[in-house]
């Protein structure tokens, strides 16, 4: 039992390692490729079709792919940055992959929900295109930015559940091991019931963030 409630503690700590690290890596890369989406539309800001067109459609490509597919085809990108295929370091290259493509359109529609009045008097009145981005479309997109981190990180919980299929540990990992090759239903139950309390805590975060941002509530 004390080895079982180890293996717990380890799956739940990769299982936190490779949400944060894609999650950074969403609202990082993600959020940016997200801006240059909404920038690239929009004639108050750099309107360009070409890198709009570009940039969309190699989110679309790997948006379309199925996680557990894209997984599998990335684990040889996998070995190249981490120098291993199996393990929660290795998962993380594709997870972290689908979800800066997953983030990206979420935060251009964030982007695209701001007033345009707003923006339309801040260039009237002669700001920046890096003011206008800094002081009014990310402050007044916040909210809904976090609404998506939310909705983000709950998939990429999800998403991390399957890197057990390729070794990649986790909680996903020790269910299917104990759960699924043992027949120790159990096991399955408790991991399930750990991934439960882990999305409702997320949400209320992302629930209590939006209250304390958004000007509205």
């Amino acid at each position: 039992m004390l080895n079982l409630s180890d293996d717990i503690k380890t799956a739940l700590l990769q299982t936190a390692f490779m949400v944060f690290t894609s999650l950074a890596a969403a609202i990082v890369i993600g959020g940016a490729l997200g801006l240059l989406l909404y920038a690239t539309s929009n004639q108050l800001f750099i309107k360009n079709q070409a890198v709009n067109k570009i940039v969309g459609v190699i989110l679309n490509i790997i948006r379309s792919v199925p996680f557990l597919i894209l997984m599998i085809l990335l684990l040889p990108l996998s070995k190249l940055i981490v120098g291993t295929k199996i393990g929660s370091q290795a998962v993380v290259v594709p997870l972290s992959i689908a979800s800066v493509a997953f983030f990206a359109r979420l935060a251009e529609a964030s982007f695209s929900d701001v007033n345009k009045g707003v923006i339309e008097a801040a260039v009237s009145f002669g700001a920046s295109k890096a003011s206008i981005i800094k002081n009014i479309l990310i402050p007044e997109a916040l909210p809904s930015l976090i609404k998506n981190i939310t909705v983000t990180a709950i998939s990429i919980l999800g998403f991390s559940a399957m890197a057990g299929l390729v070794g990649g540990g986790g909680l996903g990992d020790l269910a299917y091991r104990y759960g699924y090759q043992r027949y120790q239903t159990d096991i399955m139950i408790v991991c399930v019931l750990i991934l439960i309390v882990l999305v409702q805590l997320i949400q209320w975060a992302g629930d209590f963030a939006v209250r304390k941002t958004d000007k509205k509530l």
